[in-house]
């Protein structure tokens, strides 16, 4: 869910480049796009976020709600991450029947390659909401939320080991800064909160919720392998499949999950004995659904409007709504060290965001001065 429990794809966009680069091949072209800057750009932008925040917050808001009124299902809170993929199918057929030319190369990956990568990335992907799903089950929505916050340091972590993302000053601030936010949780259980009954809950809970961010920082950086190694082109259709495929089979092995565990014994009764009714049951579990796969279309947007990296740093951006909209809804408890790790996230998603406004600056330099260049001669 991860801060975004439901998988959301962030496949890298490359900055643009000059038409000779060598790299040139691996970009999208984005020839149909407003330009960066331009108002409408700006809209895309802002919808993009609008759709990812709220979708993030409401899915795990759902989410707890869920816990709070009498569900106790694992599998089935983690079934509801991945089940609406089918919304997306809309976007997708538009995307195939208004295609965005691409420079991106025309080899053709093997269709058995393609099955085994989207089949693989499923299955972790159904652990990793799996592991979000206990979090959520024994942490107030605060401190769970707090602890996603962490999932930008193994991102950067990953990132440097997996896909060349270079270390700066600022950036591994911002890894500091996250792991003593993490660190000042793990040592802040308050049996007095319904959602952390005992320190040993907390304890499931935080490793749980900790060990689902690194997976999910793992699996971005492997998506972002794979469509560099394997699938060779990063188009909207190429994005919108691998999220469709790889949410279907985590669908699947949710499925699989309920039976294999027992629990669609006891689905029937929990649906009885929800506090609000049956219908408000089922209500809850389909718009924690529809949340979930908003927040990925504001991701997936963010992405090819803008980049990856934009799209992992807005992400940390719902850092401090979600405490606070918990406070509001489930009055969990703010205390004067949610607090303090909460201005240490802030800190840290702060030097991330300048460091990425220095690149950004940087990329913009080297272009003018290539243009200026080649204008000369």
């Amino acid at each position: 869910m991860d801060e975004v429990p439901q998988m959301q794809l962030h496949v890298k966009v490359e900055e643009a480049q000059e038409p000779t680069s060598p790299n040139s091949a691996n970009n999208i072209s984005q020839s149909l796009l407003p330009s960066r800057g331009h108002w409408q750009w700006r809209i895309l932008v802002a919808l993009s976020i609008a759709f990812f925040l709220s979708g993030n917050s409401t899915g795990t808001l759902l989410g707890r709600f869920y816990y709070n009124k009498g569900g106790n299902s694992k599998w089935m809170a983690t079934l509801v991450q991945s089940a609406g993929f089918p919304i997306l199918l809309l976007p997708l057929l538009l995307s195939h029947s208004s295609p965005i030319p691409s420079t991106t190369t025309t080899t053709k990956t093997p269709l058995v390659t393609i099955a085994f990568l989207y089949v693989s990335l499923g299955i972790v992907m159904t652990f990793d909401n799996l592991m979000y799903s206990y979090g959520l089950l024994y942490l107030p929505v605060s401190t769970y939320s707090l602890i996603c916050a962490t999932q930008l340091a193994f991102n950067t972590l990953f990132s440097f080991l997996l896909n060349s993302q270079k270390l700066t000053p600022l950036t591994l601030n911002s890894v500091v800064l996250l792991t003593f936010s993490a660190s000042l949780l793990v040592v802040h259980a308050n049996p007095a909160d319904p959602t952390s009954t005992s320190s040993r809950n907390h304890a499931i809970g935080f490793m749980c919720t900790l060990g689902a961010s690194a997976t999910y920082s793992l699996l971005l950086s492997l998506i972002q392998l794979s469509f560099q190694k394997i699938l060779k082109k990063e188009t909207l259709v190429v994005v919108l499949e691998m999220q469709i495929y790889t949410a279907a089979v985590a669908t699947f092995a949710c499925v699989v999950g309920i039976f294999a565990s027992g629990e669609w014994k006891s689905l029937r009764g929990e649906m009885g004995r929800f506090e609000k009714g049956r219908l408000s049951y089922v209500m809850t579990l389909v718009w924690t659904a529809v949340a979930w796969q908003i927040s990925s279309i504001g991701c997936l947007g963010l992405i090819f409007v803008v980049s990856s990296l934009f799209s992992t740093v807005i992400s940390t951006l719902a850092t401090p709504f979600v405490p606070i909209l918990a406070v509001v809804f489930f009055h969990d408890k703010m205390d004067g060290l949610k607090v303090v790790a909460m201005l240490l996230a802030l800190w840290g998603f702060l030097s991330f965001i300048y460091q990425h406004y220095l690149d950004s600056s940087e990329i913009k330099t080297t272009k003018i001065d290539v243009n200026d260049s080649s204008t000369s001669t």
